[in-house]
């Protein structure tokens, strides 16, 4: 596919973004997935976000809750933020309600 055609069916806010120097539609490619790359940071400080505010409501089963979290901090980990396992048992804790009251005490 030549430059060209990429250019003519892009939006022209991607095209305006590109430098002039670009040649080839391998460039261009180049060019903008360089632009577009996930970034590890915004991720982890998502999934943080999302583990610190997780709050159990009642419905469904806590295991699978627990789970949820669980499955999170793996992500983090991955993310080169690994939690201990007391931090994430307390904020597991900490993301139940009143109605867990003698599960947090043990």
């Amino acid at each position: 596919m030549s430059l060209m055609i990429i250019k003519r069916d892009i939006s022209e806010a991607f095209r305006g973004a590109i430098s002039k120097r670009i040649t080839s539609a391998k460039e261009f490619l180049a060019e903008m997935e360089k632009r577009f790359a996930k970034s590890d940071k915004v991720e982890t400080n998502t999934l943080f976000q999302s583990l610190i505010s997780m709050k159990y409501k009642g419905k469904g089963n806590v295991r699978e809750y627990i789970m949820e979290m669980s499955n999170i901090a793996s992500k983090l980990k991955a993310l080169k933020l690994e939690l201990s396992d007391d931090l994430l048992a307390h904020l597991v804790l900490i993301s139940l309600p009143a109605q867990f009251s003698q599960f947090k005490i043990s």
